[in-house]
């Protein structure tokens, strides 16, 4: 899909959720742990030394909820710093950055933790797999949580790759090897003609949602409209009698 290209933020984001007249500067590193924290100490990174206790799952859940919360109430991921952040997940700086480097990948976990499971397909026909595959899509797009996160990536294709590639992986790949395996098993069946491209059919079959979910939002979402882009699609896919 070809996506609109964003604008890019530049580092060293200010909070603006402080208050008086001068403020702090970027949040550029660790500080004192100085918030009420029922942290257990300092992780393990992956390929490192293990340095102190084991990691708290429960401080870890506070913090990545913390992200989506302000994700949900409209603060950009350009705009976060660590410091709201961790006023909002009720710990210290010092606390995140013993589990991220920063908040680039500290958003990457937030991708993982907010991506629900594959949806559950009939397996009777190509157009009931892809009216659910369709309509699992649509559901997330009238997520407020998962429309939020979508549109924070696509703001920051360009100016953080890690992250778009991170939403990738997790988030389009998979979806996009279930799909063409939907229609690899409908070609198979006789359901599609034998000439057809499926990676370009992919596209034109998740194109429409995706396209209403970030490009045309007032066109809205509506119940039925993954039959009827399906059942649009099938029309003319079909091989002839």
């Amino acid at each position: 899909m070809s996506l609109a290209d964003p604008g890019t933020t530049g580092p060293g984001t200010i909070d603006p959720g402080t208050t008086g007249t001068t403020g702090p500067g970027p949040d550029t590193g660790p500080g004192p742990d100085t918030c009420p924290s029922t942290d257990t100490g300092p992780v393990p990174r992956p390929g490192g030394p293990a340095r102190g206790r084991p990691r708290s799952e429960a401080v870890e859940r506070a913090i990545i909820e913390g992200v989506m919360k302000l994700l949900e109430d409209g603060v950009p991921l350009a705009e976060l710093s660590i410091e709201r952040i961790a006023r909002t997940a009720g710990v210290g700086k010092a606390t995140i950055y013993r589990r991220w480097s920063g908040k680039e990948e500290l958003f990457v976990d937030v991708l993982r933790a907010a991506e629900p499971v594959d949806p559950e397909l009939p397996g009777t026909s190509l157009r009931d797999d892809l009216v659910a595959l369709l309509e699992a899509l649509r559901r997330r797009g009238l997520a407020r949580r998962a429309s939020v996160i979508l549109h924070n990536v696509h703001a920051q294709m360009k100016s953080s790759p890690k992250i778009w590639a991170a939403y990738r992986d997790t988030v389009v790949l998979p979806r996009r090897r279930l799909g063409l395996e939907v229609l690899r098993r409908g070609r198979e069946n006789g359901e599609l003609r034998a000439d057809v491209d499926l990676e370009l059919l992919h596209d034109i079959v998740v194109g429409p949602l995706l396209v209403r979910t970030l490009l045309r939002p007032d066109a809205g979402l509506p119940d039925g409209l993954a039959e009827q882009v399906v059942d649009t699609l099938l029309q003319g896919l079909r091989p002839a009698p």
